[in-house]
């Protein structure tokens, strides 16, 4: 089976801090592997594991993507090509140059996250289903794969539902789907090792979007001011409370 996985390297968000504006400071943060672009890969290597099979993974980015690469190879995927050339988040931009990359070869499955940590659009996969022209199942939590047909367990609001296509097919995937496995210290110091493809991307697009504004809400906690000790009796109570 070969098996394709889409990869995203984002920012890390817990390291972002506020500005006297209360605008993040975006310069020098460290990159990892996105979330849910986690669970993709363990999908797909799961998947490798349990049918056989050859796991190639893309990413969109930049040089510095090369890190996230060979986290990914530290898990299991085979081979993986860096696109270089693109440093936003527009999906049909990231769509159209992935979609053409993904066009070169002929892929059984193709896995990515639901959605990612910088955007939370969700839009990457419909994207693709119409530039490759194949079904697409978002929100899966389970993959099971048997004579060219998938049966994709599907997260919805009330219950879940088992959907079932025919391969090649695109499958996003939920958090709840698995737990990434963390790599042993060998696998990561042979991941280091392995080549990654680099090739340059070309998007074609024209960015005439602006951002208004990224000021993080102002929060304030609820203040209550009691004068004359009147306000004793109602700390006492908290905290019994909280004993």
């Amino acid at each position: 089976m070969d098996i394709a996985v889409l990869v995203k390297q984002t920012v890390d968000m817990d390291q972002i801090k506020l500005n006297d504006n209360n605008e993040p400071i975006m310069d020098n943060l460290p990159l990892k592997m996105d979330i849910l672009s986690k669970n993709a890969v363990e999908a797909a290597v799961q998947l490798k594991e349990k049918y056989g099979g050859k796991v190639t993974a893309f990413i969109f980015g930049t040089e510095r993507s090369t890190s996230t690469m060979k986290e990914a190879y530290a898990m299991g995927v085979d081979e993986g090509t860096v696109i270089k050339g693109y440093q936003k988040s527009d999906p049909a931009v990231t769509g159209s140059v992935l979609g053409d990359e993904l066009k070169k070869s002929k892929y059984d499955i193709i896995i990515l996250g639901d959605q990612s940590s910088d955007s939370y659009s969700g839009l990457l996969a419909g994207i693709l289903s119409s530039e490759l022209g194949l079904n697409v199942i978002t929100n899966a939590i389970n993959i099971e794969i048997k004579d060219k047909i998938a049966n994709v367990t599907v997260e919805s609001e009330n219950e879940d539902i088992t959907v079932e296509t025919e391969l090649p097919a695109i499958v996003s995937v939920a958090q709840e789907i698995n737990e990434a496995r963390l790599p042993k210290v060998m696998q990561i110091m042979a991941a280091g090792k392995k080549n990654i493809n680099i090739i340059e991307g070309k998007p074609d697009y024209k960015d005439d979007s602006r951002v208004l504004s990224d000021k993080a809400p102002e929060s304030q906690r609820k203040k209550i001011i009691y004068e004359d000790g009147k306000g004793i009796d109602e700390v006492a109570k908290i905290l019994k409370v909280v004993k």
